[in-house]
């Protein structure tokens, strides 16, 4: 296979110049990352890359899956012990350096590295490049998530819009969305699906329970579909009928929150800014202490990769980023209220991903 005919020559050539210079030996470690970088789906595996030359490295089991892959520049091992191999690479390749994903690294593989290692090769703990990499997604990328997306936009309306939730228990209805998904050809879901009546509503990772769904009260509703290895996700809060006015109230100042955070993104935004342009208004409503989490992060391979937003953030956005924008108000005993778009950040300005109504539709 020639490298113009896959990625993984132009994305090993990105990872390459993401490098500090020193011509060390960076390991990939990270399952999500090799597959990224090298197009290889597998339970064991790591990818090390030099200034000159790329191994991918996996047990027998994944020999013809990864022969299938291989690029120029990019040589295939196979071992039983990945670590102690890759280690060993960095002793027959002359290198005077190991670069290590310190997020990724335990204090036993360190040590294990270390006996291999000796003292003539330095380990350098240092950041996920791949990280940063997979955050700016291609045009093709783009395209899967929306089409991941779009399957459980459809998975949604069957299941809720269509068929209803009132008297069915959260966790039958989050099991019918997962079939729903998976029946149009979704691989998994991208995480647990979030069904919340009511008061449970107040809990932003709240687990559906065998508890049956009220009328007259705000259901949220987190779920998300996973299609040729990408991930979407999407919040709803649905009325399952008619309800009081500080329930609308709440509904209506989350989408506003929304809509001041999405009029905000843009190529070059600063994440810390964006979170903070939907956080001062529903602070300003008197809910400051009713919104805890960030505004929103990156979608991709993982449900929760860079960029961020959020208070903390350090994240400024570029083309082929994506990103949730989904603040939410959560009153503790009463009833929450989140709404989630999966926005593409474009020169134009955002792409939203999402075709959902966000006004609180009112269920049977």
């Amino acid at each position: 296979m020639s490298p113009s005919s896959h990625p993984t020559a132009d994305r090993l050539a990105a990872l390459r110049a993401a490098l500090p210079d020193g011509g060390g030996l960076a390991f990939v470690t990270d399952l999500i990352d090799v597959r990224w970088l090298t197009g290889l789906q597998s339970s064991n595996a790591l990818v090390a890359v030099s200034p000159d030359g790329a191994w991918l490295l996996t047990d027998f089991r994944y020999r013809t899956a990864a022969d299938e892959v291989l690029v120029d520049g990019l040589e295939l091992v196979i071992a039983t012990d990945l670590l102690t191999r890759a280690a060993e690479l960095a002793k027959e390749t002359g290198v005077g350096e190991v670069l290590l994903p310190k997020e990724k690294i335990t204090l036993a593989e360190d040590a294990k590295l270390a006996g291999v290692l000796g003292d003539d090769i330095a380990r350098t703990p240092g950041p996920r490049f791949v990280d940063a990499l997979r955050a700016v997604k291609t045009a093709e990328e783009v395209e899967k998530i929306a089409a991941a997306q779009a399957l459980a936009d459809a998975a949604f309306t069957e299941v809720i819009l269509e068929k209803g939730i009132i008297g069915r228990t959260e966790a039958e209805v989050a099991l019918d969305l997962e079939f729903a998904m998976r029946r149009r050809g979704a691989e998994a879901v991208s995480f647990e699906s979030i069904i919340a009546a009511g008061a449970h509503g107040a809990l932003p990772h709240a687990h559906p329970r065998d508890v049956a769904i009220p009328a007259g009260e705000l259901v949220v509703i987190d779920w998300g579909a996973q299609l040729d290895g990408y991930c979407s996700d999407c919040t709803r809060t649905v009325a399952t009928g008619p309800v009081d006015e500080k329930r609308q109230e709440v509904h209506a100042l989350v989408r506003e929150a929304q809509d001041v955070a999405l009029a905000k993104i843009a190529v070059g935004a600063d994440g810390k800014a964006v979170d903070a342009a939907s956080r001062d208004l529903i602070a300003a409503a008197g809910h400051a202490d009713h919104f805890g989490h960030g505004l929103g992060h990156g979608v991709g391979l993982e449900v929760h990769e860079a960029p961020n937003l959020s208070p903390r953030s350090q994240s400024t956005l570029e083309a082929g980023h994506i990103v949730t924008v989904e603040p939410g108000v959560y009153l503790p005993g009463e009833f929450g209220v989140r709404v989630e778009e999966l926005v593409a950040v474009t020169p134009d300005g955002p792409r939203i991903l999402t075709s959902l109504p966000r006004e609180a539709a009112v269920v049977s």
